[in-house]
């Protein structure tokens, strides 16, 4: 009983230790403004990507309402560049909270750092409609116009 119970003090002791800066946890969503996580198992349309130097190669995408869609994200440029799927409000707030802490980590679904010449995959169901940013978070890239839309009808 006194291990179980100093186990359980220490792991309350634990959990309430501070993350370390470049933790990206404080930002956990429960809900994704732009629709929901897809299931790799179902099908779905590809669309392919390319990002370089402050663009995105398609800059505009069209999807329905329901689709799912496997993103294969390249970076062809030559430094690391993000996607990450939002709404322009989420994707501005976050890229200010990004000039803070540059090397924040990205665990989220909806997107994704990649390095150069390497790519990624995201699946995702658009459940919603409207109209949506893919952006590169990284300071300095969203204001140099690295910014994609998906328009959900």
């Amino acid at each position: 009983m006194k291990n179980t119970m100093t186990i359980g003090v220490t792991l309350l002791a634990l959990a309430a230790l501070p993350r370390p800066a470049n933790s990206h946890e404080e930002h956990v969503h429960h809900s994704y403004s732009a629709g929901e996580p897809g299931d790799p198992k179902k099908s779905s349309r590809t669309i392919e990507v390319e990002m370089s130097e402050m663009a995105y190669t398609p800059a505009r995408i069209e999807v329905k309402r329901g689709e799912q869609i496997r993103f294969v994200i390249r970076n062809v440029g030559t430094v690391d560049h993000e996607f990450l799927l939002a709404t322009a409000k989420e994707n501005l707030r976050h890229a200010e909270e990004m000039k803070n802490n540059p090397h924040m980590e990205h665990e989220e679904p909806n997107g994704a750092r990649v390095a150069p010449k390497k790519s990624a995959e995201i699946i995702w169901k658009f459940t919603k409609v409207g109209t949506f940013d893919y952006s590169c978070l990284i300071p300095g890239h969203h204001d140099a116009g690295m910014v994609g839309q998906v328009l959900v009808k």
